[in-house]
């Protein structure tokens, strides 16, 4: 059989649409982020004190530093995703992160104050200010670029690596053109600040069309969203729309209350994407785990399978090899003698013959059973089904001085199945309960073998010994596969039969025989149930 092909999900992140409870926590989220802003933006209009200056030293290189990190594991992180997905989409939000981490450090190295009076890397009153404009146009426009690479749909057919490395130079290059016109080319750039603290009357404007465009941003992407990546986008996105809202709303100067609480919306948008990207990693570890250990246990399975269709065949040909055995032992002899009765030896022979079908048929029978399929199905009389099993044991019976008894109705109802199967059923029955008689001695070694009709349609088979019994703690196990109470067993005849009366849609089951020996009950349903 061939193995089944599993069709696995790219990936849940950048694939899947989100489940229900996604929104809800991701809206949860938003409300949050929005009930920050309002309070921030009352705060700066009734308290006055909230428009003060006062500097945290190291703050925006702490910041800086954080969202560069973060920043970069969230670059790192989707750049992976873009390896399997192979999406120009996912390539260009990578790189949008990429872009915000290294922007966030420039602004940090060129921020007045911090590393130097003016700032490092050649940096005057403006630069900083500039920078940190780019790197907000920056996000925004990525997103819309995005959205539009989203809908098309298009996938890179280049090698990840030189996708990647190729995209990656872009983007230094584009910070560093950028770096430069913040720096040495501020004088083409318009002042945004007066003095080291107070913005100009233009910073308003910037930051506005800024706000503008990351509402476009947002609206396209809520619009057009389709996966758990873009859901939390949306939400990264409405944190970058409330930190600009402050700045436009508000106008504080730096080091306020107001500078304080947008900068920390940045980290929000950075933390986002990245604590997302993880725990959906964590979910992709668990599933991978999960999947590897179904794979071990089905492998395992199937050598255990293998091993007991291995242990079936040679458990069930025991019997008509043995027979075949005894059969040709007795032929051989009788051809020894000069005055040989011919027929009797063409009756041995023909017997020899009919235990090398049934080997060949029992084989047959267990193959079927290791397999998926239809049996070979055909009405069954029960009369003729015991009487033809107990010719089968015959020399075995009388070899152990076993007497029988039979008691089948002939006016019983056919049964439905596999004759060789429910031959093979009851062959085991019978000779278990010939080895477990073989040890008694104070008691005559009786079989009874009844059938008889039960319940409305059902037909019901008994096979009873007088050995010794089973013990109540065996009883419990004797149907498992590989347990056996016999020190030359092999603890599969009960559980195929169990296996083969089941799948036959009857049941298999053992009792106590008083006041010894025990019962095995066979219950088939007949062709009367079958026809209903």
């Amino acid at each position: 059989m061939a193995p089944r092909k599993v069709v696995e999900p790219e990936l849940v992140l950048a694939t899947e649409p989100p489940t229900s409870g996604q929104n809800r926590f991701a809206l949860g989220v938003v409300v949050v982020l929005f009930s920050i802003f309002a309070v921030a933006v009352a705060i700066g209009r009734t308290v006055p004190a909230a428009l003060i200056p006062v500097r945290i030293y190291s703050f925006v290189p702490v910041l800086a530093a954080l969202l560069f990190v973060n920043d970069f594991i969230t670059a790192t992180l989707l750049f992976g995703l873009f390896s399997i997905v192979r999406s120009h989409a996912l390539l260009l939000i990578a790189n949008a992160y990429l872009f915000t981490g290294i922007m966030a450090v420039l602004f940090a190295l060129t921020f007045p104050g911090e590393f130097s009076l003016s700032g490092l890397l050649g940096a005057g009153l403006q630069t900083s200010a500039w920078i940190y404009n780019f790197w907000h146009y920056g996000f925004p426009v990525a997103v819309i670029g995005y959205v539009i690479l989203l809908s098309v749909g298009t996938k890179t057919r280049h090698t990840t690596l030189f996708v990647i490395s190729s995209s990656v130079a872009i983007v230094i290059g584009l910070v560093s053109a950028l770096t430069w016109l913040a720096t040495a080319g501020a004088e083409f750039l318009p002042p945004l600040f007066q003095d080291p603290v107070h913005p100009t009357p233009l910073a308003r404007f910037v930051t506005s069309s800024n706000t503008g465009i990351c509402l476009l941003a947002l609206g396209l992407l809520y619009w057009c969203r389709r996966s758990v990546l873009d859901l939390w986008l949306v939400v990264v996105l409405c944190a970058w729309v409330s930190e600009l809202a402050m700045l436009d709303i508000l106008l504080y100067p730096r080091f306020s209350f107001g500078f304080y609480i947008g900068r920390s919306f940045s980290l929000i948008t950075s933390v986002v994407i990245l604590v997302i990207l993880l725990q959906e990693i964590m979910q992709l570890y668990t599933r991978l785990a999960r999947s590897n250990a179904a794979l071990q246990r089905e492998r395992n399975n199937r050598l255990l399978s293998l091993d007991a269709m291995v242990a079936s065949i040679a458990h069930e040909i025991n019997q008509p090899l043995s027979a075949l055995v005894t059969n040709a032992a007795i032929g051989l002899r009788l051809l020894a003698k000069t005055d040989a009765d011919l027929d009797e030896v063409r009756g041995i022979f023909r017997r020899i013959v009919d235990d090398g079908h049934r080997a060949s048929d029992i084989i047959t029978g267990i193959r079927a059973m290791f397999k998926s399929g239809r049996r070979e199905e055909s009405p069954v009389n029960i009369r003729d089904l015991v009487y033809e099993v107990l010719a089968l044991v015959h020399g075995e019976l009388q070899g152990h001085g076993v007497s029988v008894q039979v008691n089948v109705h002939a006016d019983l109802p056919r049964i439905v199945g596999d004759r060789v199967q429910l031959q093979q059923v009851l062959v085991n029955l019978i000779m278990n309960a010939v080895e477990a008689m073989s040890s008694v001695q104070d008691h005559e070694r009786s079989l009874r073998v009844e059938s008889r009709l039960h319940e409305p349609t059902d037909v019901l088979i008994t096979v009873e010994d007088s050995g010794p019994g089973i013990e109540a703690d065996e009883m419990e196990h004797l149907f498992e596969p590989f347990f056996t109470t016999k020190s030359h067993g092999m603890g599969l005849g009960l559980a195929i039969s169990r296996s083969i009366i089941e799948a036959h849609g009857g049941r298999l089951w053992v009792s106590r025989r008083i006041p010894h020996g025990a019962v095995f009950h066979v219950q088939l349903p007949s062709d009367l149930s079958v026809g209903k």
